[in-house]
């Protein structure tokens, strides 16, 4: 799907940049001049560099249009006064608008991206804790409202620092990105789900009681469990539950107080593993 996705970005802006040339070339003896929307695909081109995953061939984008827009202005130019427009020209004119849009494009997709991680977290690409807490704001809000409960989820990894020297960072952050997918895949449209940073994670349920809130915990342990051992990864989730209703607790309140069941639970599971070794 998001590679289908792509294709058509890709195809809508080589659309636009063809549509521009177009109506150009026909304006050129006029007094009109429809260059300046060459900047338009070349912001598209930004944006969606800017919200894909930082794979090199992502952040390329920019550059490709550029050079593209840069061949095609310049194309149109040479057309439309030809046999009067001389090849060095030509070819000066190329570099330099490939030059000055694949920069335009790769500052603007740099910003963007900067905008868009301030409130991501750069490897899992969930919500940071400042997106999640803005997030709560809300639900905090339309709870007072409506008299219905939320729920928060706070997650901790076991044994993880061991995954770490055992396995080395580079499989950590495999089990972090491996975790990301699990949260999203078991929540629903509307939680919101976040990584607080290093092995903690956080979920908000809107509308939702400690019963559902429950269920939806158990789920999740029980596919970390079976996903993390199928990799072989000997780590598990510790996992405490909270309900709340209006804005009569803070979020720190709450998390503190998941932040205690969670760690009631990993004291439980290390019991048992000196239980099982004695």
């Amino acid at each position: 799907m998001r590679i289908i996705n792509n294709f058509w970005n890709l195809v809508f802006i080589v659309a636009e940049v063809l549509l521009i040339a177009f109506v150009a070339y026909r304006e050129s003896a006029t007094y009109y001049s429809f260059d300046v929307f060459y900047c338009v695909p070349i912001l598209h081109a930004a944006r969606l560099s800017s919200i894909r995953a930082l794979r090199r061939s992502d952040t390329q984008i920019p550059t490709i249009v550029g050079i593209f827009v840069g061949i095609v202005w310049t194309t149109g130019e040479f057309l439309a006064v030809y046999p009067d427009y001389p090849w060095n020209a030509w070819l000066l004119n190329v570099f330099a608008r490939s030059v000055t849009f694949t920069v335009i494009g790769r500052v603007i997709a740099k910003v963007w991206r900067e905008r868009e991680f301030s409130r991501r977290d750069m490897l899992t690409s969930l919500a940071n804790r400042l997106e999640f807490t803005e997030k709560f704001s809300i639900e905090q809000a339309r709870s007072e409202r409506s008299g219905k409960s939320y729920s928060l989820l706070f997650i901790d990894i076991d044994q993880f620092k061991s995954l770490n020297d055992e396995q080395g960072h580079h499989t950590g952050d495999e089990a972090l990105k491996a975790l990301s997918v699990i949260l999203t895949n078991n929540s629903r449209a509307g939680d919101v789900v976040s990584r607080f940073g290093g092995d903690e994670f956080a979920l908000l349920f809107p509308e939702t009681d400690a019963t559902s809130c429950s269920m939806l915990a158990n789920r999740i342990i029980e596919v970390a469990k079976t996903d993390f051992k199928n990799k072989g990864w000997p780590i598990a989730l510790s996992v405490g539950c909270v309900t709340g209703s209006g804005s009569s607790q803070s979020i720190e309140e709450l998390l503190q107080i998941a932040d205690g069941k969670m760690y009631s639970m990993k004291k439980e599971a290390r019991a048992q593993l000196r239980s099982d070794g004695d």
